[in-house]
C-alpha cells in the first residue's frame, strides 16, 4: 500500500529537495504516473541533518527523516567528488570544502573557493595519479524503512586548471577522457547522459517500476 504516498490515483513521492531543476530533473527521467513534489510544499519538515561519514549514509538520512516527517515516500539524494591522491576527500564535504559559507556568498563564489583548493593540494600531483569520480547515492524511503537505494559513478581526472562555463560545482576541473573535456565544457545533453546523478537514476529507473508495480 502506497498510503499518504496516494493522492487520487496518482501516486506521490518527496524529493528531498527545494530546487526545482532537481524535481524537473527527476520527473523526466522517472515518472511514470508519479507526481514528484519538493520540499517547498512542506515548510514545517524541517531541516534533517547530513553528518554521515558515507553518501549512502546521508542519502537513507534525508530519506528517512524527511518522510517521517511528511508521511510520504521520499527520494533523497547525497553526492559529491571523491580523489584518490587526497583519500578520497572533499567527499561528503565536497559543497562546503573550503570552510564554512560565509555571509553574503554566493553559489558560484562558493564553488570558486572549493576549487581553488583542490587545485591547491593537488599542485604537486602527477597526472597518473590524479585520478578522480563524481559520486551519486539515492534512496527511496517510507516512514520507518528504506525502499530502494542506488548509486550513480563518473570517472574523471582532475585537470591542472578550470575550463568551460557551463554546469556547477567542481565541473570545471573535471576532466573526461571520453570526451575529451571537462564536465564544464559539455552541454546539458552531453552532460546528463553520463553524469553520476543521470545513472544513478537509470539505475533506480526499473527497481522503482518494480516497486510501484506491486504496491
Amino acid at each position: 500500500m502506497l498510503g499518504a504516498a496516494v493522492s487520487g490515483h496518482t501516486k506521490r513521492i518527496l524529493v528531498a529537495t527545494t530546487n526545482p531543476g532537481k524535481i524537473a530533473e527527476l520527473s523526466a527521467m522517472l515518472d511514470e504516473g508519479i507526481r514528484w513534489v519538493g520540499l517547498s510544499e512542506f515548510p514545517d519538515a524541517g531541516e534533517v541533518v547530513e553528518d554521515g561519514r558515507t553518501f549512502a549514509e546521508n542519502a537513507a538520512k534525508k530519506a528517512l527523516g524527511y518522510a517521517e516527517a511528511t508521511g510520504l515516500w521520499t527520494l533523497a539524494d547525497d553526492s559529491g567528488l571523491t580523489i584518490d591522491a587526497l583519500g578520497g576527500e572533499p567527499g561528503v564535504h565536497s559543497s562546503r570544502y573550503s570552510g564554512q559559507v560565509r555571509a553574503g556568498e554566493d553559489r558560484r563564489t562558493i564553488d570558486r573557493r572549493n576549487i581553488e583548493k583542490v587545485l591547491g593540494l593537488m599542485r604537486d600531483v602527477p597526472a597518473e595519479k590524479r585520478t578522480a569520480r563524481f559520486a551519486c547515492r539515492l534512496c527511496l524511503a517510507r516512514p520507518g524503512r528504506v525502499l530502494l537505494e542506488a548509486e550513480g559513478r563518473l570517472e574523471g581526472i582532475i585537470a591542472t586548471e578550470p575550463a568551460g562555463e557551463n554546469g556547477f560545482g567542481y565541473d570545471p576541473i573535471f576532466f573526461v577522457p571520453a570526451k575529451g573535456r571537462t564536465v564544464a565544457q559539455l552541454t546539458p545533453e552531453e552532460k546528463n547522459a553520463i553524469s553520476h546523478r543521470g545513472n544513478a537514476l537509470r539505475n533506480l529507473r526499473p527497481l522503482l517500476n518494480q516497486l510501484i508495480d506491486t504496491a
